[in-house]
């Protein structure tokens, strides 16, 4: 039987990143992908010249619609835009059962360095989603700001990351993967309710990839892998794997700017034939 994944996310008219990058990321693990927009962008390589919102009461229909006929086995939550939007997946993720594994992106900053997240909505956020969500996978700049630490910190070694990490995890999330493409050196730092030790993730980084979408496609498969079964520090094995690939294979001649990820292989699929 194959798996549903919800994607609760914003759709970036590119195709690198938000719902586009996350229905890439399911297939490319098996799953199928459904999916609720909470806004649309105005976006490319480039950047954002343009947010939307979608009315609230128009973000819970979607989930509901999805939710009536389908099985949803996890879902992931990404650009969220501001606090009526929250409130509404809010209510749409409570609204589920309580057993379905959520995974939450706190998207905040796009590639490009376009703000994703209303700076009032933070609060919001922490409030209503965190005590949901079974996985957070911040980067480093989203794990300062979530735990009112300096934003523009520079790096962090093992020490700080750990502490960023538990700090966010604090706030209500049963699991923190601190992502590292944001760090030096590129591992993710995962910790869990219980006080168990931190778990460190290592990856290879592709300097001359192409990463816009990259924590998009990082947080969906982890979601998918919860979909399938599979334990969160397995799943968070897989995604950084999935995530390295896609960043590897990345679309650099495709756009301006930063070039999309690649999680299916487009290249691949070109040389095969039908």
């Amino acid at each position: 039987m194959t798996p549903v994944a919800l994607t609760i996310a914003g759709s970036d008219s590119g195709g690198g990143a938000g719902i586009q990058a996350d229905l890439k990321a399911f297939a490319r693990c098996g799953v199928h992908g459904a999916c609720a927009i909470t806004a649309i962008t105005a976006q490319s390589t480039v950047g954002v010249s343009a947010i939307e919102p979608l009315p609230p009461e128009l973000i819970l229909a979607q989930v509901r619609t999805v939710a009536a006929d389908m099985e949803i086995a996890a879902v992931k939550v990404g650009m969220l835009a501001d606090a009526s939007v929250i409130a509404a997946v809010a209510r749409a993720l409570w609204e589920l059962p309580s057993r379905t594994p959520v995974v939450v992106d706190p998207v905040m900053v796009a590639e490009s360095g376009a703000r994703l997240l209303a700076s009032d909505a933070r609060d919001a956020l922490v409030r209503e989603i965190l005590p949901r969500a079974d996985v957070l996978t911040p980067n480093l700049p989203e794990a300062r700001v979530l735990a009112g630490a300096e934003e523009d910190g520079g790096d962090a070694d093992g020490e700080e990351a750990e502490r960023l990490a538990r700090a966010v995890l604090a706030l209500g999330p049963r699991a923190v993967v601190l992502t590292g493409g944001h760090r030096t050196r590129a591992v993710d730092v995962l910790v869990q309710e219980g006080g168990g030790p931190a778990v460190e993730i290592e990856g290879e980084r592709h300097p001359d990839g192409a990463a816009h979408g990259s924590g998009c496609t990082h947080s969906s498969a982890l979601a998918a892998q919860l979909a399938l079964g599979v334990s969160v520090p397995d799943a968070a094995r897989a995604a950084r794997r999935v995530a390295s690939c896609a960043i590897r294979d990345g679309l650099r001649e495709i756009g301006a700017g930063a070039g999309p990820v690649d999680a299916i292989g487009l290249g691949r699929m070109r040389e095969q034939p039908f």
